[in-house]
């Protein structure tokens, strides 16, 4: 919990991870995308509140049981807990109490919020609205350019086939599904069906903040695009897209304005201060519907 100086009641954030077993700074590489996020806020007077994702934490026995294991499991029920923890907290207003959802928390954040009346407001950053089994095979298709053919079609094909597999109707608990090389039950994938990010933020009264890096390779403009559409004419609604920025909202090493390569993980960075300037500007006046910051 970084907290800033003062007495108090502060406006709170809740930072939810993407995919993967992440810590609570989201480590990547040399990049601490959350930890900068949270020193970033904390300056500008927001508490925040991040955690250990728990499949990091607990590996294997992150559910009852691990052929059984879901996004509850994974990241709604721990976000959810973040949430009535942080609003416990002495120090914090209650009624001002967002969650901010990076990558898959970003896609997952509406789901989280639906029905939780704590949540005063969402923050989604690099959040796909398109399933995860297209988004996957965008990704392959786009990093196996670099490959010699017959390496890259064998990666594509294989995507193509597991995407298929997630969306089947004859998809059962019990099987597995290979998921960019690790081994994920059925169950996850089932918890998945039928939901649609978009369609549910848009049935959600609070007020919220989209954010896109235009160098994001792994959740692209036509995700950001099918928020924009789904949320045209919500006056709750903001966006903002980052032209420069990757999936990590940091300056890509990558030279040109395309997307970013899989070497910006590996090169130290920073979230981009006006990022967080923006979040807390949001944040500052997020309290009245219609309100455009940035």
């Amino acid at each position: 919990m970084t907290v800033p100086n003062g007495a108090g009641p502060f406006p709170m954030l809740v930072l939810v991870q993407g995919s993967g077993p992440r810590d609570e700074d989201e480590t990547i590489g040399s990049n601490k995308p959350l930890k900068d996020l949270a020193w970033g806020l904390a300056s500008r007077g927001m508490a925040v509140l991040r955690y250990v994702k728990r499949t990091k934490q607990y590996e294997s026995k992150s559910s009852d049981d691990p052929d059984e294991l879901t996004v509850n499991d994974e990241v709604i029920d721990d976000a959810r807990a973040a949430i009535s923890l942080a609003a416990k907290q002495p120090s914090i207003d209650r009624n001002r109490l967002y969650l901010l959802g990076h990558s898959l928390g970003g896609y997952l954040a509406p789901r989280i919020a639906d029905g939780d009346s704590q949540i005063a407001g969402l923050v989604i950053m690099a959040g796909n609205t398109r399933p995860m089994g297209q988004v996957l095979i965008d990704q392959i298709r786009y990093l196996a350019a670099e490959l010699p053919p017959d390496q890259a079609n064998a990666q594509i094909a294989n995507a193509e086939k597991n995407a298929k597999l997630i969306e089947s109707p004859t998809l059962a608990k019990g099987q597995t599904v290979d998921f960019t090389g690790a081994q994920i039950p059925a169950s996850y994938f089932l918890s998945l069906r039928g939901y649609d990010p978009a369609k549910v933020a848009a049935q959600l009264g609070i007020p919220i903040l989209i954010l896109q890096g235009g160098r994001d390779y792994q959740v692209t403009q036509v995700d950001y695009n099918g928020w924009k559409q789904a949320l045209a004419g919500h006056s709750n609604v903001t966006f903002k897209l980052y032209p420069g920025l990757t999936h990590l909202f940091m300056i890509s090493s990558a030279p040109g304005t395309g997307p970013g390569t899989p070497q910006d993980y590996a090169r130290a960075g920073h979230v981009d201060p006006q990022v967080i300037q923006d979040i807390a500007s949001w944040m500052e006046g997020s309290g009245k519907p219609g309100v455009k910051n940035p």
